[in-house]
């Protein structure tokens, strides 16, 4: 799928006025391509709110970050378990009302989970980087900030906040901003999760090499339909070149069974990001166990 960058808004000027002038870029043509355009808009305004300079004294301060890949390989429970600290999606609007990131992440922390994932965009996903804080203070555990990455701010934003690795999705980046991103991420000490939703995105990403950890979406960008067979038919066809970088693999999206688990790690999947499935749960704890027992 194609993902345009947002296009400029060309003006007429009048006098001492100014008016915008229809074009047939003004309107993105999909979901994805809204979220990419409102990010760059976000980005700019954050840019604006908080300067670089700042974000970078207050990294200066933290901690070294978690291992978060070496959590996923010396996980107990196989595969490994990133639960998703999530309140709402664009295609299926708010999934847990009674939205606690802290209680949720401490109850994730109680059931299992070996990483945690939060959310951060605030316009589609109704989360933030302040949540991303607020479950850095409430659990040791590794954590992704889940983001539609598009620029270096947005990783200093995510090491500032308390993650220890971030998302980079193939679909909205070039191969040149992942080489670039995957090495400012690394310069700043957070861990890489690569996703991709189908051949020729693995194709790319293993071209480039250097990223340890690939996450494959089961979900369909066009339709937002799920199929596990999306972790099956890439693990098949990218077997070797995959053995020979040595990535984790980590299957995303479409999991809700202890059988959907056992079937993409039959795959070769090394863990599971799993979001929605839990969060609809009354009880998020007894929710993890139960999708993880047996394992």
């Amino acid at each position: 799928m194609e993902i345009r960058r947002r296009p400029p808004n060309p003006k007429v000027r009048v006098a001492h006025l100014e008016y915008a002038v229809p074009h047939d870029d003004e309107a993105p043509r999909h979901i994805l391509e809204k979220i990419v355009w409102e990010k760059d808009r976000e980005i700019d305004i954050a840019r604006d709110k908080v300067p670089l300079d700042n974000l970078k004294q207050q990294i200066a301060k933290l901690p070294p970050t978690k291992d978060f890949l070496g959590a996923l390989q010396a996980a107990a429970t196989k595969p490994a378990v990133i639960a998703e600290v999530k309140k709402a999606s664009p295609s299926k609007g708010v999934i847990r009302e009674d939205f606690d990131p802290v209680a949720i992440a401490k109850a994730y922390a109680a059931g299992g989970a070996s990483c945690l994932s939060v959310l951060t965009d605030k316009t589609f996903f109704q989360g933030g980087f302040d949540v991303l804080v607020e479950v850095r203070q409430a659990v040791d555990l590794p954590l992704l900030c889940k983001e539609f990455v598009l620029s270096p701010y947005q990783l200093f934003q995510a090491r500032a906040a308390g993650a220890d690795a971030v998302l980079l999705i193939a679909a909205i980046l070039s191969d040149q901003d992942l080489r670039y991103l995957n090495k400012a991420a690394a310069a700043l000490g957070l861990t890489v999760l690569v996703e991709v939703h189908d051949a020729t995105e693995m194709d790319r990403v293993l071209s480039i090499g250097g990223f340890p950890l690939i996450g494959i979406n089961n979900r369909d960008l066009a339709s937002f339909e799920t199929d596990l067979a999306t972790t099956e038919r890439l693990m098949i066809d990218f077997n070797d070149r995959l053995n020979q970088q040595g990535a984790l693999l980590v299957s995303e999206s479409g999991l809700f069974s202890r059988a959907d688990l056992d079937r993409v790690q039959a795959a070769g999947a090394g863990a599971v990001l799993v979001g929605e499935a839990l969060m609809r749960q009354p009880d998020v704890e007894a929710g993890l166990m139960q999708l993880i027992e047996a394992g």
